[in-house]
């Protein structure tokens, strides 16, 4: 179930950005000839109105057919058509309808994500602070107390960790002022600390504060009180979970834009890139792994698919954009040979990395 689950999400944010698409097209007058998921041989096809919906047999995509994207073919067009073609329309309404496919995808990346952190889903925050550990999701718990440690009879299990040292806890932060509290002589084993660590939990809906002396541990070489780490995600109110969404996919992004360049200069970020057979076995793992996990996935996915598409290179939506602002800033039309000439470096560059991702794959499921 988790495989049809996987490949029916990566299939809805697909039409979900061809619809992007699709309805700006219509809602600026632009004629739309197809609406495909999916690339050729056409599997299935049927026509409403203008509009041919079909169903390719190659699943590496999908596209909107809009009438006059090759501005060559304006003339071989009849007026009313030609009217109504993609390249008879203003510079400005073109970069709407472009950039309305990868807007939807990025619009479902917030939503994903502030909706995970808004509900406090555990898988979710645990997925969103794996993509961006700067961004703290999970606050830290008492899972254990160790018998005869410091910290029994202090700490409980259950007890939220809200801040040590007076400042907000984190693992690290929590870890970290633990062990600068040292002994007063040499540090051997089990030698207290001549100054205890301050902490704040919360507990039965009250904040508690609480002092604990840590003791050395030789074997892990730290100041130690004797208890193990259990998390809860964080709670966030709708703003604060708005903003942390979008510090989320600013990191998803430039991660993204450096992995790109790093692939085309590093042969070992190379054998890293995946094509969508591994992007479908890594969806599978993380929808059987939880909801949360799920969702965060789905919205990485969406935005990543966003920002390849912005690419200036054409036929990528980017290479679109680029050209029509070129168009009106030059006050002319950029030829087509011209356009295609300069975005061949970079489909190039790309189809190297598709068939690199490709290869990496087949390498992998044989083992």
């Amino acid at each position: 179930m988790s495989w049809v689950l996987t490949l029916l999400g990566i299939i809805a944010l697909i039409i979900l950005h061809e619809l992007g698409h699709f309805a700006v097209a219509k809602a600026v007058g632009m004629r739309v000839e197809r609406f495909s998921l999916f690339f050729p041989p056409t599997l299935f096809r049927v026509r409403r109105g203008e509009t041919e919906y079909a169903i390719g047999a190659i699943p590496a995509g999908g596209y909107v057919k809009i009438t006059g994207m090759n501005p060559e073919e304006l003339k071989d067009l009849e007026p009313e058509v030609a009217r109504r073609a993609y390249y008879a329309q203003p510079p400005w309404k073109r970069i709407v309808v472009i950039l309305a496919g990868p807007g939807v995808n990025i619009v479902i990346a917030f939503v994903l994500f502030w909706a995970v952190l808004l509900t406090g889903s555990l898988n979710g925050a645990r997925a969103l602070e794996s993509i961006n550990p700067a961004v703290s999701t999970l606050a830290p718990t008492v899972k254990a107390v160790e018998r005869g440690a410091p910290a029994e009879g202090v700490l409980r299990p259950g007890d939220r960790i809200v801040a040590v040292e007076g400042r907000p806890a984190t693992f690290t932060s929590t870890m970290e002022a633990v062990n600068a509290h040292r002994c007063a002589g040499p540090l051997v084993e089990g030698c207290r600390a001549a100054t205890p660590v301050h902490l704040t939990v919360q507990r039965a809906g009250h904040h508690v504060s609480l002092s604990v002396y840590p003791r050395y541990d030789k074997h892990e070489q730290r100041m130690l009180i004797g208890f193990r780490f259990g998390a809860v995600p964080r709670p966030f109110g709708p703003f604060k979970a708005a903003s942390t969404a979008l510090s989320e996919m600013w990191h998803s992004t430039t991660q993204t834009l450096t992995g790109f360049v790093n692939a085309l200069t590093s042969s070992k970020a190379r054998h890293q890139v995946s094509s969508i057979v591994g992007i479908t076995q890594v969806g599978h793992e993380t929808v059987a792994a939880g909801t949360g996990y799920a969702l965060v996935f789905l919205g990485y996915i969406s935005l990543v698919l966003a920002v390849i598409n912005l690419f200036p290179f054409l036929p990528l939506d980017g290479g679109h954009v680029m050209w029509s602002i070129a168009e009106k800033l030059r006050g002319r039309r950029v030829s087509i040979m011209a356009m295609y000439r300069y975005s061949s470096v970079g489909i190039v560059l790309l189809l190297f990395l598709v068939i690199n991702g490709v290869s990496n794959d087949i390498n992998r499921l044989a083992g």
